[in-house]
């Protein structure tokens, strides 16, 4: 699934070479369809894609799009669709590929939107973006000019649509790795930036998060953190009783001045708070391709500023920080 041999000459020569050379056992296992019994058929949607010359990318504007000179047959857009809705929820986005526009449960453009003009420069940089989905941001990143972006996202089902869009696009330079950040080396101080977007609160130690993230940062370099959060003042957080917003695995919810001590404490500098959002239905919402349970369906049905468990409505805070 991975072209290892691309993702080894891309980072040759650089601190990162020996961790990529170590990983063929690794990814192995992880692509083994034995240990994941929906493999076989993910792989066979992918081979069975229509082909099309790509005549074009863009990177660089709401939808990630990949263009033809070519149309598709009206048979090959029914194909097409219909492979691409079996390996829903397509939850980040959104993408248009070809004539076929994937309108995904997140408007992940709003996000990079509020973000990209309050973070250094990507150009030229070696990027890490944990639990990155299908990697929506990632094409982003190298729209940027960045020089080498990897992802890293456990969760198989999300690595197998970055694979259905590199099918196309057949990135270089953007890989996504089938991996946690526990599963990667404790200290290897060779990225530029590091992305942690929506990840914090699912972290059971956020200070270890945010050790871990440093420790993978090259010295100087940024971390851009994006996280839930809450009103109120220092010293506050939110420890959900249960769920919060349905979300079984949501443990720590800080207010922003409380997370900002927290990034002081795991040793950051020039912490900055960049953006506070409050999440909506225009940037969460069910569509046609994640026709499951989503923004409206985690709040009070009689009040949209709480959850459906009582707790304060999902707002979302970005911070930058130097290692």
């Amino acid at each position: 699934m991975i072209d290892l041999i691309a993702l080894q000459n891309n980072v040759k020569n650089s601190a990162l070479e020996p961790w990529i050379n170590s990983l063929g056992a690794i990814l192995d296992e992880k692509f083994d369809h034995r240990k994941h019994g929906d493999l076989r058929k993910w792989k066979l949607i992918i081979k069975e894609l229509p082909e099309l010359p790509v005549s074009s990318v863009e990177l660089n504007s709401r939808f990630i799009t990949i263009n033809s000179s070519d149309k598709l047959t009206v048979s090959e857009h029914e194909k097409m669709v219909k492979l691409l809705r079996e390996i829903m929820p397509w939850r980040k986005g959104p993408y248009k590929i070809f004539d076929l526009e994937i309108d995904t449960e997140w408007r992940s453009d709003l996000k990079w939107e509020r973000l990209k003009n309050h973070i250094d420069p990507l150009s030229g940089k070696t990027v890490l973006d944990v639990g990155c989905g299908n990697g929506y941001h990632m094409w982003r990143m190298a729209g940027e000019g960045a020089k080498t972006v990897i992802g890293i996202d456990p969760y198989m089902l999300s690595n197998i649509q970055f694979y259905v869009l590199n099918k196309y696009i057949k990135s270089d330079n953007v890989f996504l790795l089938p991996v946690g950040i526990e599963e990667m080396p404790q200290e290897m101080p060779t990225f530029d930036t590091v992305f942690s977007m929506g990840v914090l609160y699912h972290r059971r130690s956020p200070f270890d998060h945010l050790y871990e993230l440093k420790s993978l940062l090259s010295q100087g370099g940024e971390l851009v953190l994006e996280t839930l959060v809450i009103e109120g003042i220092f010293g506050e957080t939110l420890v959900p009783r249960g769920r919060y917003a349905k979300m079984r695995n949501v443990w720590f919810i800080p207010t922003p001045e409380t997370l900002k001590s927290w990034l002081k404490r795991a040793g950051y500098k020039n912490i900055k708070l960049v953006d506070v959002s409050k999440t909506t239905s225009e940037e969460q919402r069910i569509t046609e391709w994640m026709d499951f349970e989503s923004l409206k369906d985690f709040l009070d049905p009689e009040n949209s500023e709480k959850t459906i468990e009582g707790y304060p409505a999902p707002k979302r805070a970005i911070f930058t920080a130097n290692k």
